[in-house]
């Protein structure tokens, strides 16, 4: 031990990742193995720890990047944040029959199910986006997704009176709360929530918390590099934490560098999720309003405070436009917009919104 103990613990992606992150939009730039060396013969200070690891949750891999001075409390807290993302992830997932959100879908529209006070405070949060965006943001896009087969598919094209049915049960009108009781309904039957709009969000946020209860203040979490919270600053930038913003039509050309510290970047494009129909391209990304897949934007990134902020406006910013999202961005928030068509791949313009 009278050497240290090294560390160089890089990310790293399956072959199958891989091909799902041939669209991603975000670089991170981070420094490769650090170790955590003793005194040199001078008596020099110890150069700090960095500690990387990924978990699988929710469908997508998290990577953790952490630094400090002890290697047990660091492994320990990595441990603690993936953890903390699989407890989400039993608490948020639609895909596991047990969880607390698939037990609303299940029964709040013939009864008043009561749920935990988290899971109360965060849909309540998601109403509150919802009347907020003026329904363009909206969980309970459930039925929109299934017909448009994005749920456990990657898309197919409807029959427009599969989508005229889909929304006579979407609305988030529908939710009704009680906070006395802290009980979910619906008020009609076929609604259902869908947590992909801030699951991944609300998971950051909470390994985030994580860290900082177990003594960690400067790390790096993201998840599949769409949904990342940067606290603190790594030791070579004070700055933050640098993140490129890459090109929707070409991940290899960057439009944008910014440095992130205590705070978080969401990102949503329409190169996530989509298929091709008769030369069209069809995303993922839906417009509640009309049953659609929202048209006219590539992707939005967002820069806040918390992450689950950042991932549920990058929907309204995409669905609405430029126009409108510039109107009703709150000052703090910085926001970079790419518009254009997918047919016209030349007409690309992308911009801070002022």
């Amino acid at each position: 031990m009278g050497q240290g103990v090294k560390y160089s613990f890089f990310m790293r992606f399956s072959p199958s990742n891989v091909a799902c992150f041939k669209h991603v939009v975000l670089t991170l730039f981070l420094a490769l193995g650090l170790s955590l060396a003793g005194p040199g013969p001078g008596g020099d200070a110890k150069e700090p720890l960095r500690l990387e690891t990924t978990v699988d949750a929710m469908g997508s891999t998290y990577s953790i990047v952490l630094y400090g001075d002890d290697a047990v409390r660091l492994r320990a807290a990595a441990d603690d944040a993936a953890e903390e993302v699989r407890r989400v992830d039993q608490l948020l997932s639609n895909y596991r029959p047990a969880s607390e959100w698939s037990e609303v879908n299940k029964f709040a529209a013939e009864r008043p199910v009561r749920v935990s006070t988290e899971l109360f405070d965060l849909l309540a949060a998601c109403v509150e986006y919802s009347r907020a965006s003026e329904g363009a943001f909206d969980i309970t896009v459930g039925p929109l997704m299934k017909v448009w087969g994005f749920y456990k598919g990657s898309g197919r094209l409807p029959h427009r009176a599969e989508i005229r049915g889909a929304l006579t049960r979407v609305g988030y009108k529908n939710i009704v709360l009680d906070r006395a009781q802290h009980t979910v309904r619906f008020a009609r039957g076929g609604v259902e929530i869908d947590p992909g709009g801030i699951g991944k969000g609300y998971a950051v946020d909470r390994m985030v918390d994580v860290l900082k209860k177990s003594g960690v203040n400067i790390a790096f979490v993201a998840g599949s590099s769409s949904s990342i919270y940067a606290l603190g600053a790594p030791p070579s930038e004070p700055r933050g934490w640098k993140v490129s913003i890459k090109n929707p039509r070409n991940p290899n050309e960057t439009l944008q560098d910014v440095f992130l510290k205590d705070e978080s970047m969401s990102t949503s494009g329409n190169y996530e999720k989509f298929f091709l129909a008769d030369g069209h391209m069809y995303s993922h990304i839906m417009d509640p309003r009309t049953g659609w897949p929202a048209e006219g934007v590539l992707q939005v990134s967002v820069i806040s405070r918390l992450t689950l902020d950042g991932e549920a406006w990058t929907k309204p910013y995409y669905i609405r436009g430029r126009q409108w999202a510039a109107a009703h961005k709150p000052k703090e928030f910085r926001v970079f917009l790419c518009e254009g068509k997918y047919e016209r791949t030349k007409e690309t313009s992308c911009a801070w919104l002022q």
